[in-house]
């Protein structure tokens, strides 16, 4: 018996069997791009693939150097690179798993000048513009794309993926928004779909008919002028009709204005994209995008709105998440919190793709926790992301820990985090945490302010104290009205109608938003009228008029900086806060100078005159001007305890970084 009887249930596809409905969806990792990287990707996989994944989706490759996403970017079009990819997919097959090839075109989204697509429309996210390919330059492409699927078949894979979303050269054809064509491949909603209707057949003919082909389809292109949903159901049904095997689903183009798989949206939010499909097409359907753990799964294929789920981050997150659900085990699952900075921003800044709650992701042949030869005790002192992340990861290892906690609770800045309207997930970080610390017999102490007495007689002592918030030196900055972000959020004090928030690094944005939105989570319902997304078959795109709700309050951002408020914030999420604290109102003030704090509000003034002078009329001032490092607990151990080692804010107190610190602990219980 299981608690999740059909996400477990094989499915049949007539010439080879997947062992349940879990999909790896397709992550670029970077270690694609690098053939010394090989053997690192291949032990990605294999850990993937020994925790019971269905079937995985590699990163994207291209089909043809047009194609790559920039230069010396992964590709698949000679023998030489087939057989250096069958140290891949022998890997997985020995592990009992099954992997299938991304083929993707990047056309206009290259960051090269060989970059094509339907039409010479520049991206807005590459400064390239595409060369629009002639009618014999597309047969070549179609014929690139049967090439690569003869060779992913040489490499060992299962099959391949098509990718036909998120804006890339195939999407780029069936979109009005970029393909301007008026020859055979442009023009009416059959012309723009002879692409990949043709790419599909040519690569079941060069493949086989033992061969998944999966096809990635748009199903809301989420962008002016894109597809309507007639014709999106009108190429389910000709890629199916063409040698389709699967249909997963794609949502939004990297340069949509929406968010898809930030934090913030809601889980499973398009999930009802994906029904409304299934009935128009006969093979099985995959849902996709912020689909997290094991009960909705479930109840999306119990409930018939998908045959199958795909999931990409909360598999690098935990490789055994299969595993753990066919177990009965989902409290252990360390959940995809959808933060994006250690995934896809670091896609985009060309470094090796990981995981804030699981560093090892990416480094499984170099971050190992083996176990120790020599247990030692161990003092773990502060429960917060680096504190937790050591205790556990010591533990596993066999040594004998012990976590001091001064707090009456686990969390630290993650407790606080949690409280942030669209961050709810950061509380299922800690749930991992507190059931892993309860399987491995760490002794937690709670409400414990350990002092050196406490520690002496460790072998090793973890000081993981965190971070206090700043106060910066303002006249008047001890007045009532002004508080920290830890009180607000933790809702210690409560706030006027006009509220000024000092400092816009993260949490400063993160305490806007908190102000500015209801405390309640968005249903899906009203999340996509927040953001605009409209109801199927009303627009081209399945775009409408975004209708915010207004906020409660008014808010002040401000910041000593003249540049733009958020710009420090990660590539794949700054550009939601930013959106998000202009759809709520919030006021934001750069190159501010704090002159002073009293019963009035808030005086602010600009420039080295300081002639400019404004009185923010705020009824509470939120400070948000960075942290201090708590650490004193190290002068004191010093000669009493035989090793200290500090890590995470208590380290370094610059803005929060849980990805640092996360990373920091798990590095540093390998090598104790």
């Amino acid at each position: 018996m299981t608690a999740y009887p059909h996400l477990l249930e094989p499915l049949d596809l007539g010439f080879t069997t997947l062992p349940n409905r879990v999909v790896m969806g397709s992550m670029h990792t970077g270690l694609e791009d690098r053939a010394r990287d090989v053997d690192r990707l291949a032990a990605y996989f294999a850990e993937r693939a020994r925790g019971g994944v269905g079937l995985m989706v590699t990163g994207g490759f291209a089909p043809a150097l047009t194609g790559t996403l920039y230069p010396g970017g992964s590709s698949l079009t000679t023998h030489r690179q087939a057989r250096r990819h069958q140290r891949i997919t022998r890997a997985v097959h020995r592990e009992g798993g099954k992997i299938v090839l991304q083929i993707l075109h990047a056309g206009r989204y290259a960051y090269h000048p060989l970059a094509v697509s339907a039409s010479a429309v520049k991206s807005p996210i590459s400064p390239f513009r595409p060369r629009a390919l002639t009618a014999a330059g597309v047969r070549r492409q179609i014929a690139a794309y049967a090439r690569c699927a003869e060779l992913a078949r040489e490499a060992g894979y299962d099959g391949v993926e098509i990718m036909g979303s998120e804006g890339y050269l195939i999407n780029q054809f069936l979109a009005p928004h970029t393909n301007r064509r008026t020859d055979e491949w442009g023009g009416s909603a059959a012309n723009r779909q002879r692409l990949p209707v043709e790419i599909v057949r040519a690569v079941r003919a060069a493949a086989g008919p033992d061969f998944i082909v999966m096809y990635r389809l748009s199903m809301l292109d989420l962008v002016d002028d894109g597809q309507t949903w007639n014709e999106v159901v009108s190429l389910a049904q000709a890629v199916e009709s063409a040698g389709t095997t699967l249909i997963s689903t794609g949502i939004g183009w990297h340069e949509a204005r929406v968010p898809t798989i930030v934090t913030s949206v809601p889980r499973g939010a398009f999930v009802d994209v994906t029904a409304a499909i299934k009935p128009h097409v006969g093979v099985p359907v995959v849902a996709s995008n912020r689909i997290t753990m094991p009960d909705l799964a479930e109840r999306i294929v119990a409930e018939g709105k998908a045959d199958l789920v795909s999931m990409a981050r909360p598999l690098l997150a935990d490789p055994d998440w299969v595993a753990k659900a066919a177990a009965g085990a989902a409290d252990e699952i360390n959940t995809c919190i959808a933060c994006n900075q250690a995934c896809l921003d670091h896609t985009f800044a060309r470094k090796t793709a990981s995981c804030l709650v699981n560093p090892r992701a990416g480094h499984e042949t170099t971050l190992v926790l083996g176990q120790t030869r020599e247990a030692k005790s161990v003092a773990v002192v502060g429960a917060g992301p680096a504190g937790l992340a050591a205790a556990t990861s010591l533990a596993e290892r066999g040594h004998e820990v012990e976590l001091f906690e001064a707090a009456d609770d686990l969390g630290g800045q993650f407790a606080i985090a949690m409280r942030i309207p669209g961050k709810e997930d950061f509380a299922e970080t800690i749930r991992y945490y507190r059931r892993r610390l309860e399987k491995q017999g760490v002794k937690v102490h709670l409400g414990t302010r350990a002092d050196a007495d406490d520690l002496t007689g460790f072998d090793e002592v973890v000081v993981a104290t965190g971070v206090a918030p700043r106060m910066p030196q303002i006249p008047g900055i001890e007045h009532p009205k002004v508080i920290t972000y830890a009180q607000l959020v933790l809702g210690e004090a409560a706030t006027g109608d006009c509220v000024a928030v000092i400092g816009a690094g993260g949490i400063g944005v993160d305490v806007s938003e908190f102000l500015t939105h209801p405390r309640s989570p968005l249903s899906a319902e009203q999340w996509m009228v927040e953001w605009g997304v409209g109801v199927l078959g009303e627009s081209r795109g399945g775009l409408a008029a975004p209708r915010p709700t207004a906020s409660p309050r008014e808010v002040h951002l401000l910041q000593r900086k003249e540049s733009g408020i958020g710009r420090g914030l990660g590539k794949t999420t700054g550009w939601v806060h930013r959106a998000s604290l202009k759809a709520k109102g919030v006021h934001l003030h750069t190159g501010v100078i704090y002159e002073l704090i009293d019963d009035a509000g808030l005086h602010i003034s600009r420039g080295e005159s300081r002639s400019d002078t404004t009185v923010i009329p705020a009824d509470t001032i939120v400070v948000c001007a960075g942290q201090e490092s708590v650490n004193d607990l190290v002068a004191e151990l010093h000669g009493r305890a035989a090793r200290v080692h500090v890590i995470g804010g208590a380290d370094i107190a610059a803005e929060l970084d849980a990805k640092r610190a996360i990373r920091q602990a798990t590095e540093l219980a390998a090598h104790i």
